[in-house]
């Protein structure tokens, strides 16, 4: 069933791809120039925290436009915003193009990534919305694959700049798969949706529902914890790689692709092996919160990967959780606003953790910052289970 929808998941592998390469440029290449890890944090605070602010905004729109023109409109936009960036970087110089480029980028891909949220429950009803979402999530994790290995190789014959005309046209393509996808005539999908709030009543429609569904805000808060770790790790990990282990920037491609490859073992498991969605959410968490922990003693190479591959593999796991619980309790009308609204706040811990980067790691050691957060991530944890513990018909409703 999900086989006749092929374009669509290659317009989000493709989409993916791009955006990986572009992720993965900007710490790289900061930390190369400058030689501190402080500066790659703070590189990926400015890179992330645009695209974090712009997903309440985006949400809204969802609920008032075409869920399928936003997603293809985010996909142009992001080839162009990649020309710009080059064409002032050769007018002008300087790695903060490359920086200011990706800031923008991310905002576009926020606007697509909502966009494919609100597409989801309404293209796909007739499938196990956790089989659709593990298969929406391995197309994100081939780019993600894929995307280390294509930047770290083409970083041996191509300046950066060569790099970033490949994601140009790697957005053209994802926009040309999206125009083939059979799905598009979705009436759902093209007749723009009615919009009776202003953009202050939606925005405060959305905080309403997120304080009074029973059962949403403890996900919401895990989720941030969990964006903590995930922020420093991607903050810090071409710097620890290639600075505090002295290892090439080909092994640190090598790093990321097996967690990427990691995580595709863990959404096959995910989509195929029916599991109480609860026990999803607590496999992911656990899973994440160790190899934060083993990360923050990675001074060999091998315990680092270890840490690493956790984190990353089991990531999606729990994204599955996330979204699949808010598909449930929300109401499609509210759908975008409230989603939206949800992963700014889920999300605003990554480029927090970037910040806390930049005021207290060492050189090109960040394994304090990494200890405290994951300290941080399991006390959350911790308490999150006493209060389900204490009040578990909060939770029932979702599995």
């Amino acid at each position: 069933m999900l086989f006749q929808h092929r374009s669509f998941f290659a317009s989000l592998f493709l989409t993916r791809l791009g955006d990986q390469i572009l992720l993965f440029l900007v710490p790289l290449v900061v930390f190369q120039i400058t030689g501190s890890v402080s500066w790659s944090g703070l590189a990926f605070f400015f890179e992330t925290l645009p695209r974090y602010i712009a997903f309440p905004l985006s949400g809204i729109l969802c609920d008032r436009y075409p869920a399928y023109r936003l997603l293809r409109i985010s996909q142009v936009l992001r080839a162009l915003a990649c020309a710009v960036g080059i064409g002032c970087q050769m007018a002008f110089g300087g790695v903060w193009w490359l920086i200011a480029l990706s800031a923008v980028s991310g905002v576009l891909t926020t606007q697509g990534l909502m966009a494919r949220e609100a597409i989801l429950p309404r293209a796909f009803t007739a499938n196990r919305f956790e089989t659709v979402a593990s298969y929406t999530q391995l197309a994100d994790q081939l780019g993600t694959v894929l995307g280390p290995l294509v930047a770290a190789f083409c970083l041996q014959i191509w300046p950066w700049e060569g790099i970033v005309v490949l994601a140009a046209g790697l957005f053209v393509l994802a926009d040309i798969a999206s125009f083939l996808w059979s799905g598009k005539t979705d009436p759902s999908l093209i007749m723009p949706p009615v919009a009776h709030a202003s953009w202050g009543g939606s925005l405060s429609l959305a905080l309403k529902r997120i304080w009074s569904i029973p059962g949403l805000m403890r996900p919401i808060v895990l989720a941030a914890s969990v964006n903590l770790i995930i922020g420093v790790t991607l903050a810090t990990s071409a710097a620890m790689v290639t600075g505090l282990q002295g290892q090439s920037e080909a092994t640190y491609a090598l790093l990321q692709t097996a967690g990427a490859l990691a995580t595709i073992i863990v959404l096959l498991i995910t989509a195929h092996v029916t599991l109480r969605l609860n026990t999803l959410g607590l496999v992911g968490y656990a899973a994440i919160c160790a190899g934060a922990f083993v990360t923050s003693f990675g001074t060999s190479p091998l315990f680092y990967a270890f840490g690493f591959v956790l984190i990353t593999g089991f990531d999606k796991m729990f994204n599955v959780y996330v979204r699949t619980l808010r598909k449930t309790l929300i109401p499609l009308e509210d759908f975008g606003k409230t989603t939206g609204m949800i992963v700014c706040f889920n999300n605003l811990s990554q480029p927090l953790a970037g910040l806390l980067v930049t005021l207290f790691a060492v050189g090109d050691d960040a394994r304090g910052v990494i200890l405290a957060l994951a300290l941080v991530m399991a006390f959350v944890g911790a308490a999150v289970l006493l209060a389900t513990r204490k009040r578990p018909e909060d939770v029932t409703s979702a599995n």
